[in-house]
This record gives C-alpha cells, sequence and structure tokens, in this order.
C-alpha cells in the first residue's frame, strides 16, 4: 500500500460517512436512540462508536492512549456527532497528508482499552479504521431498514470510485 492508497481510503471514509450522516438525518430523536438490539444498541450508540474508535487511533498516532472511547452521551443529537466529526476530519487529513512514503511503513505501538499492547505499520492502523467503520456502516443501513427509514445511497467502495470518476468527467 502507498500513501496515496491511504489517502483514497481517508476520501472514501470521509464521502460514505457523509452519505451514512445524510441518511440517518430525517429520524426523530426517539429513532435515532431507540434500542435495536444490535451491538451497540442504537443508531446513535453505533455512530458515535464508529467516530469514538476513528479517535482513538488518531491518539494512538500520536502517542496517547486513551483507556475508553467517547460516550454516546457526550453528543445528545447528530447534529453534535456530525460537528465532532467534521472537525476531526480534518485532523485525520492533515495527519495523512503530512506522511510521506515511508512513513506509511512506519510501525507505530500503541496501547488499547483493553490495556494489552501492539505495534502495527501505519497503513495498516489506517485500512483498520476504514474497514472497522465499513462493518458498522452496514449495521446502521441494517437499523435503518428496521425502522422502516431510506437506507442511505450506496456506500459500496465500488460506488465511491464511479461516482469520483463522474464528476471527473463533468
Amino acid at each position: 500500500m502507498n500513501l496515496q492508497d491511504l489517502k483514497t481510503m481517508i476520501d472514501y471514509h470521509y464521502w460514505a460517512r457523509d452519505r451514512l450522516l445524510d441518511a440517518i438525518e430525517p429520524l426523530t430523536a426517539n429513532e435515532y436512540n431507540r434500542d435495536l438490539g444490535s451491538s451497540f444498541k442504537s443508531i446513535r450508540d453505533t455512530a458515535t462508536h464508529i467516530y469514538a474508535a476513528e479517535w482513538a487511533w488518531y491518539q494512538r498516532w500520536h502517542g496517547e492512549s486513551p483507556t475508553a472511547l467517547l460516550p454516546s452521551d457526550r453528543f445528545p443529537d447528530l447534529a453534535a456527532l456530525r460537528e465532532a466529526w467534521i472537525d476531526h476530519e480534518r485532523k485525520m487529513r492533515a495527519f495523512v497528508d503530512g506522511l510521506d512514503e515511508a512513513d506509511v511503513e512506519r510501525v507505530i505501538p500503541f496501547k488499547l482499552l483493553s490495556g494489552h499492547t501492539g505495534a502495527s505499520p501505519i497503513w495498516q492502523m489506517v485500512q483498520h479504521v476504514v474497514n472497522h467503520a465499513s462493518y458498522h456502516r452496514g449495521q446502521i443501513t441494517t437499523m435503518l431498514r428496521q425502522l422502516g427509514a431510506q437506507p442511505p445511497k450506496p456506500l459500496d467502495m465500488i460506488a465511491y470510485y464511479r461516482v469520483k470518476e463522474a464528476a471527473a468527467r463533468g
């Protein structure tokens, strides 16, 4: 994996996030917070988990080892979560933009929430953040369907490539 691959993955990640949040936006507060029996109960908890996990990995890349993820109640509604996440996106993009090709393979030691230690190259950690988010976006899509709500526009990476190609053609 090279630096351009990482930049593409990050771009895809936020493109898919925006589509997902746009699909969540029409929900009522009750629907957004309803326990739907998923691994993180509600759409709110699952969306917050995606952001919180991304935040934790970013902290690790900067030598910090969070002992807990950000709690859902820190974001009382979707607008608060979106605002924090968009602000964090700037940091994530700046981090990746600040890398050079050699950094892609640089191994960073970290401590997981469990206290276990690990070390991985940057490319694997970025790939994990994107893949982890994809998994939970799929859960939220299912939860939206459970509510009878409109699911997001396609979130597949191939859809991202097609949208980008169409935009480039004008």
